[in-house]
């Protein structure tokens, strides 16, 4: 059977294994058999693989929960929904519970983290740094005497509870032991056991910037099989290469890709394909050099026009997408070019500095005490706003100065590119650089501030900090 186009969405099902305790069970999550041939199909393709590791927590039966016995994690009572198409999100809403792991429940992990797979020396494969197990949590965090557990349903119709914060690899006797040493689940029973499951994925290096295999054209790559983790990032990968597959097998061209300036689809893909993984990715906001503008509330305003363009919008969305837009346009100039007077805000309750100087809608606004009630008593035009629209030119007010702090650090960073990097400079010393980014930079040993940013993995904001520190360094 021929197509015109083939995505690959594997997750961790090549050739994956699970483990529990000393039990190692084929499989690529727990009930479902492994991708054996395929795997073997992708290594005769000359594709660079590798291994890598996640888990999962045992999953819980709600009704032996003792609710009453931990926090209520109620959700918004005026949720918002995530799409301009969807009116409310208001209807039947899911209460999550939090409580916390014990002193009793770290020695149970420590008297038995032999036996898992991690700690047994059963699994080489690296695992997600920011999502550390509950063993990793115990050895590498032996300070802390306690841990956060999220009680999550998993289905509004699911009688099963997910435990988020225990990832576990111990034996399933451990595993029931541990859960009722947590407050709250004395009496709750597992439901199906937590594990760790090893399996292969692609160098994404051996991918274009559409996610299509180099050598293979019409084969795309997309979620974990490309070394990231799940969830966020294997969806965003989903929409990039169904989109361009769909395209490849029309006869479209070209591909369609977003700049790291436009998204963080942008900085997820860049940094796979130009720096490939050693661990499972993770998309976190230190990666994007333009993190204060790529922000959720103006995610539509950014990225509709784009959807448009590529035929992937419908006209109602568009309408509604296209007034929003102007609305927000012609508030947010009128917001820059409107003033008052120092007087004129004190006598409205506002405090500022009686310096005489003129502010603007978007300088009022800007003041972390000043509401927009407040503000509309001197602009009263404010008041009539949409709530949508009001929301949007706040966030554009408390975002203007650090937007202009982000500029001028960006272009400090490009004048001391050959800042120098001492040889004795000691990383774990500069303050604001993550573990993960003193160990890169460790390694690495840059001679100069700019090679420390082409260093694969280092963020923008990390550099940002040793520009700092460097500066500190040789002014003290």
């Amino acid at each position: 059977m021929r197509c015109g186009a083939v995505v690959l969405t594997t997750g961790t099902f090549l050739r994956g294994t699970i483990h529990i305790g000393h039990e190692r069970v084929h499989a690529g999550r727990h009930g479902d058999a492994p991708a054996l041939e395929l795997a073997t199909s992708i290594e005769r393709l000359g594709l660079q693989m590798g291994r890598l590791k996640t888990g999962t927590p045992p999953r819980l039966h709600r009704h032996g929960i003792a609710w009453d016995e931990v926090e209520g994690q109620r959700s918004d009572d005026d949720a918002e929904p995530m799409s301009w198409m969807t009116a409310s999100a208001n209807e039947r809403l899911v209460e999550c519970g939090l409580t916390y792991t014990t002193p009793e429940t770290h020695d149970l992990v420590r008297e038995n983290v032999h036996r898992t797979a991690l700690y047994g020396g059963r699994i080489h494969g690296a695992g997600p740094r920011y999502c550390p197990s509950l063993e990793d949590k115990v050895v590498r965090f032996a300070d802390r005497d306690r841990h956060q557990v999220f009680l999550e349903p998993e289905g509004l119709d699911d009688d099963l509870i997910y435990p988020n914060g225990i990832s576990t690899s111990l034996p399933l006797e451990i595993q029931q032991r541990v859960i009722t040493s947590i407050p709250g689940l004395q009496r709750a029973v597992i439901a199906r056991p937590g594990y760790a499951i090893e399996y292969d994925f692609v160098n994404p290096q051996n991918l274009t910037p559409s996610l299509e295999v180099r050598s293979v054209k019409r084969l795309f790559l997309a979620g974990q099989i490309n070394g990231t983790t799940g969830y966020e990032e294997a969806a965003a990968q989903g929409l990039m290469a169904g989109l361009n597959a769909a395209r490849r097998a029309s006869g479209a061209l070209p591909d369609q890709v977003l700049s790291r300036a436009e998204a963080y689809i942008g900085v997820l893909v860049d940094d796979l394909v130009l720096h490939g993984v050693s661990e499972p990715y993770r998309m976190l906001t230190a990666r994007a050099e333009h993190r204060l503008t790529l922000r959720a509330d103006n995610a539509g305003l950014r990225l509709t026009d784009v959807g448009v363009s590529w035929g992937c919008v419908g006209p109602e969305r568009q309408r509604r997408h296209t007034a929003f837009a102007t609305d927000v346009e012609r508030a947010l100039d009128r917001a820059k070019q409107e003033g008052a007077t120092s007087a004129k805000l004190l006598s409205a309750g506002i405090a500022v500095r009686q310096d005489g100087q003129r502010r603007t809608v978007l300088d009022v606004l800007g003041m972390p005490s000043v509401t927009l009630l407040q503000a509309s008593v001197v602009f009263p035009w404010l008041a009539q706003l949409s709530s949508l629209v009001a929301t949007q030119i706040e966030a554009e007010a408390l975002y203007a100065p650090y937007l202009q702090r982000q500029m001028a650090e960006r272009r400090v960073i490009e004048r001391e590119e050959q800042l120098a990097v001492p040889d004795d400079t000691n990383f774990a010393n500069v303050p604001g650089l993550s573990r993960e980014m003193q160990q890169r930079l460790e390694r690495a040993q840059p001679a100069t501030l700019g090679s420390a940013g082409r260093v694969p993995g280092v963020t923008p904001a990390a550099i940002a900090a040793l520009a700092v520190h460097l500066r500190r360094a040789a002014t003290s």
